[in-house]
Order: C-alpha cells, then structure tokens, then sequence
C-alpha cells in the first residue's frame, strides 16, 4: 500500500460503496448526501484542527515553568547579543 492507512482506506472503500450504490439507500440521501461527504469530511477536519489550534493557544500560559525557561533564555540571548555590540530593546 503506497502509504495509506488501514482506517483511511477503509474509509474510501466505504465511500465507494455508498458512491456506486452497492449498499441500498433512499434516492434523497443517494442524490443528496453521499456525493457531498468528501467534502464535508474535510469542512469537518478542518474544523477540528482549527479548534485544537485555539485550545493550544488558550491553554498555552498554563505552564508557567516553560515562561519562566523562556524568560531566562530571552533575557541570556539580549546579554550575548549586548556584548556583541547589538542593540536590544
């Protein structure tokens, strides 16, 4: 298998199945839904990962021991950058 995983050609597999009929369906969600579910599946993926982009965000000033680390490295680059003759604000 040229790279793809298990779930996800499964998933095509299912897709295909529903896309040329071989599981029996009303005519609506044949005609209506089953051409659309591509790109809904993608609307909805991207859709999740922008949430857990912004719960990443949200969440990121809960670990006030990388601030701090952070912090620390900051103020020892604007010493070396200093003592090399750079201005720093």
């Amino acid at each position: 298998m040229g790279g793809l995983s298990a779930p996800l050609l499964i998933r095509v597999q299912l897709y295909l199945a529903l896309y040329l009929q071989l599981v029996p369906l009303g005519a609506k969600v044949q005609d209506q839904i089953v051409p659309v579910l591509p790109f809904w599946s993608v609307v909805s993926f991207g859709a999740y990962l922008l949430f857990k982009l912004g719960w990443g965000v949200y969440t990121f000033n809960d670990v006030p021991e990388a601030h701090a680390e952070l912090m620390k490295e900051i103020e020892i680059a604007r010493k070396e950058l200093k003592s090399k003759g750079v201005e720093v604000d």
